[in-house]
């Protein structure tokens, strides 16, 4: 080690800069805990977009199609405030979310099932739970402070 080209010690000192063979295990775990945490993110926001349009769309067809009705779970309120709910909460969770992006989750050693396994339980169904209560609120708030053309008419 530390021989050759300057050009090639450059690139070694890229991944090696110790000349210490030991420093891989930290860069494939550092690997790994990269891979888990743009799996995590992924899982959730592929949960999260599936539980938004489960939401919204009901509200959306309700006035089209009266028969939608009783798919509107959430009762959100009007299929414009419906959308702003959807939206607004898209871009909190989005900024809720960064921490873990800068973060990372935690890498544990473990089997590839334990760890697909707990993500989808932590992220998927987070992912999935999420959007009901924030979307809600959120419709809540919205008619709370009637904002012209999206609150219900009364």
């Amino acid at each position: 080690m530390n021989t050759g080209t300057q050009a090639a010690k450059e690139a070694g000192n890229m991944v090696d800069l110790d000349s210490n063979p030991t420093k891989l295990i930290e860069v494939v775990e550092i690997g790994k805990q990269l891979l888990m945490t743009r799996g995590a993110l992924t899982t959730f926001s592929v949960a999260n977009d599936v539980a938004k349009y489960f939401a919204i769309i009901p509200a959306m067809l309700m006035g089209a199609f009266p028969q939608v009705m009783p798919l509107n779970i959430m009762r959100l309120s009007t299929p414009h405030s419906a959308i702003l709910s959807a939206v607004i909460f898209n871009a909190v969770i989005i900024i809720l979310l960064i921490p873990l992006a800068l973060k990372g989750v935690k890498f544990r050693p473990a089997s590839a099932a334990a760890i697909l396994r707990r993500n989808l339980l932590i992220y998927g169904v987070g992912g999935i739970i999420a959007p009901f209560p924030g979307i809600k609120i959120i419709d809540l708030l919205i008619n709370a402070i009637h904002l012209p053309g999206l609150a219900m008419p009364h």
